[in-house]
């Protein structure tokens, strides 16, 4: 359900993080759950986020010739990603997810012993990514379909954290749905309380938070009754 509660408020202001937080713990520890109903696009994910990082490790000869330290999967889920993708390019990843039973899946999940055995788990925070405070550094950010859950504010204050812990080279990624309201709105959804931002939008605020667009492309390959998605590899602004 893809309404907006007044239209005469900023979609992002009807977010309520209580609602979100219900929603998703109702929704099972399976990829069928983590996607909505569509796990068939799963692989087709999986490909598009390693091709458009192999184009941007092109981009920069520094970090080309090896497998990046140290990554970060921010609103994780049951790990797909992590599993799936990250796990591959970083010899380290940590997690941040808010859902408890969701984190365990990467803790205690038999779909994840091989990784924890060979060391490739590192922290798994158990926080929303509004609350998360990261340290230390990393070269690879990965966010995808969980920056809905932030009014504009949270977000540039959550990518401004992200920008103070990036390393030298690395890059936030932002994979996230496209809105498509026809004059050019964000889309507030009642069902689990998230906003679908447009690209302007995303813009303003990767602006506004420091960062420029380093590279940004969509994901093809998915089912035309799903919304656009999107990745933005973003760095700090130039000074």
């Amino acid at each position: 359900m893809n309404t907006t509660t007044d239209p005469t408020l900023p979609p992002d202001t009807h977010i309520n993080p209580t609602i979100s937080l219900e929603y998703w713990t109702s929704i099972p520890s399976t990829i069928n759950g983590m996607l909505g109903g569509y796990p068939q696009i799963s692989t087709i994910d999986l490909r598009g986020s390693s091709l458009f990082l192999s184009k941007l490790r092109r981009l920069s000869p520094k970090t080309a010739p090896t497998i990046l330290h140290r990554g970060v999967d921010c609103g994780a889920g049951i790990g797909r990603v992590t599993l799936g993708f990250l796990s591959k390019v970083c010899e380290l990843v940590d997690v941040v997810e808010p859902i408890e039973k969701f984190a365990v899946e990467v803790r205690e999940g038999e779909s994840f012993e091989g990784l924890r055995s060979e060391g490739k788990v590192g922290e798994v925070f158990v926080r929303s990514l509004e609350d998360w405070d990261p340290k230390g550094r990393y070269e690879l950010m990965w966010n995808q379909w969980c920056l809905g859950h932030l009014t504009d504010e949270a977000l540039v204050k959550y990518l401004q954290r992200c920008r103070g812990v990036l390393a030298e080279g690395g890059w936030i990624v932002v994979k996230e749905n496209m809105s498509t309201h026809l004059e050019g709105e964000d889309i507030f959804d009642e069902a689990d309380s998230s906003v679908t931002r447009t690209d302007t939008n995303f813009r303003c605020l990767f602006q506004e938070a420091g960062l420029r667009i380093v590279k940004t492309e969509l994901q093809s390959g998915f089912p035309k009754d799903l919304y656009p998605v999107r990745l933005y590899a973003l760095q700090p602004k130039k000074t």
